[in-house]
């Protein structure tokens, strides 16, 4: 087993499909696919691609820790009490737990993501 993973930004495998459930739904209809690509044993530490159409949904990490890049789209992020941070392709952030806010898909967007928690 190689402790080196390649995370693949355009995955020819089919994606989990899904949508917000309804109480994280603010406006719009998006839908989400993730490529989960590589899984912690202790399932505590996750990567892969994911993608969402355009929509704005609430954001709540709880225990979390999300590192995002972007590799195409434009998400506008809001945390509870502050002033929105646009993100597109090439920026890079991270959601802290106890992250609350809203996420709204812009352009339909597509990042890496890792989450640990």
């Amino acid at each position: 087993m190689s402790l080196l993973k390649t995370i693949d930004t355009d995955p020819q495998f089919e994606p989990k499909r899904s949508n917000p459930t309804p109480e994280r739904l603010i406006s719009g209809n998006p839908s989400f696919k993730t490529w989960a690509q590589d899984v912690a044993r202790d399932g505590m530490v996750n990567t892969g691609v994911w993608e969402a159409t355009p929509g704005e949904t609430r954001s709540i990490k709880g225990e979390i820790f999300e590192f995002c890049h972007i590799l195409e789209g434009v998400v506008e992020l809001t945390e509870e009490g502050g002033a929105p941070v646009t993100y597109r392709a090439g920026d890079s952030f991270v959601m802290k737990p106890g992250f609350k806010g809203v996420w709204r898909t812009i352009e339909t967007v597509r990042k890496i993501y890792l989450t640990v928690g």
